[in-house]
């Protein structure tokens, strides 16, 4: 059912956009609590590498994969209702965790699955942004929203000291708090845009329909690059900048860090850029941004000033292309599947992150050198790069003129 659409004014999309974009980070927040954790567990429970990796890795999994279905609730149900539904479920786990599951890894499994639920915000608040925002704004309004990305930093910056403060529950059930305050308002404050676009398709039949939609793999594709570029620098950076540069722990992490706050910065930029010039030569930019520094990273320059230039160019190029590649989606994907191409794209996103990271590792252990795997990043952006140029560019100019002839 489409209901006409009105023109949303005033104060009322800027304060849904910031609930939205609370909701997203005190939910990201939440998600990413295990993995600062994860040493403290090893030594605790005598955990091998590959089970602390499967530790930190099965909520980003659960939680990249549910936004598919989360995102096609959505469309239906709009994001008011969804919005406080995922932050009241994601409490469950994070006080099952907190409370009683840190004494065994099945235990922690258990609790780190049901986390992932925390992890599906994301495709509940593009969808509901972007209705609130004409097509001009959207782009920079979903960047905006996007930067709630950072509540994964928050994770990474409080939990370690709150369990050294406070015992091992502490973070989880400060966080659960903030949860169920964040539910209470956002059930009683959020409201669906006026005259947004309601699917009415079963779930199945739209999650059929949004397969064929060519904009859904093109932007797969664009985010699994973008976006999982981001997760694996910020997986991955440390360890790299440990093994290849001799840095302390200490240090690397702080440099990780930098690079996380650039490319959530950059995000809002992408989008807004995307709003004035377009999202296709904003993510031309970005490509061949990336494909550049990645080369030149490949051949391991030393690390002040060439290999800081690289890398924190590569996070600004990024977050620019994340925020950009959701506006390229608000432009070209139909009103009434926004939410479930974004959970598409976002899960495409989120496992994109992971693929780097292993990679980079083999390719370590086989040749004692990252050249190789910065390479093949470099390669796979001039590859994105050529079809964005080519397909996704006709898709844009085409779904452009029919939104012109429309009118």
């Amino acid at each position: 059912m489409t209901n006409p659409p009105t023109a949303a004014t005033g104060r009322k999309p800027a304060l849904m956009l910031g609930l939205a974009t609370l909701g997203f980070a005190v939910n990201f927040w939440a998600w990413a609590l295990l993995s600062p954790l994860g040493p403290r567990f090893k030594e605790l429970l005598g955990l091998s590498a590959g089970q602390q990796a499967l530790l930190v890795a099965v909520p980003v999994i659960v939680g990249s994969l549910g936004r598919i279905p989360v995102g096609a609730l959505t469309d239906r149900f709009g994001g008011r209702v969804m919005f406080p539904l995922i932050s009241a479920a994601t409490i469950v786990p994070v006080l099952f965790i907190g409370l009683f599951g840190q004494t065994s890894l099945p235990a922690l499994l258990a609790g780190g699955f049901f986390l992932g639920i925390g992890g599906t915000a994301f495709a509940v608040g593009v969808p509901f942004v972007n209705a609130w925002f004409p097509p001009h704004r959207r782009g920079l309004a979903v960047g905006v929203f996007g930067a709630g990305m950072g509540g994964t930093a928050i994770s990474a910056l409080t939990t370690v000291p709150l369990v050294r403060t406070g015992g091992a529950a502490t973070p989880f059930v400060i966080t659960a708090l903030v949860l169920a305050v964040y539910a209470v308002v956002a059930w009683l404050v959020l409201r669906d845009a006026p005259g947004r676009t309601v699917a009415t398709q079963p779930l199945a039949a739209r999650m059929a329909a949004t397969v064929k939609l060519s904009i859904t793999w093109q932007a797969c594709v664009l985010y699994a690059v973008a976006f999982g570029g981001y997760v694996a620098f910020s997986v991955y950076l440390p360890a790299y900048l440990q093994t290849g540069y001799g840095l302390e722990l200490a240090d690397a992490a702080n440099r990780m860090a930098g690079f996380v706050v650039l490319a959530v910065l950059a995000r809002p930029l992408g989008g807004w850029l995307s709003d004035r010039i377009g999202p296709v030569p904003v993510l031309t930019g970005v490509f061949i941004t990336i494909a550049v520094m990645a080369a030149v990273q490949a051949l391991t320059p030393g690390l002040m000033p060439i290999g800081t230039i690289a890398f924190l160019t590569m996070a600004a190029a990024l977050g620019a292309g994340s925020g950009a590649t959701f506006a390229l989606v608000a432009q070209v994907a139909p009103a009434d599947k926004v939410g479930t191409v974004t959970g598409l794209v976002g899960a495409a996103g989120g496992l994109g992150g992971f693929v780097p990271p292993l990679v980079m590792g083999f390719l370590y252990g086989q040749l004692g050198s990252y050249g190789l795997g910065l390479a093949l990043l470099a390669i796979t952006a001039a590859l994105t790069l050529a079809l964005t140029v080519t397909v996704i560019r006709s898709v844009a100019v085409r779904r452009t003129a029919e939104h012109a002839g429309a009118r």
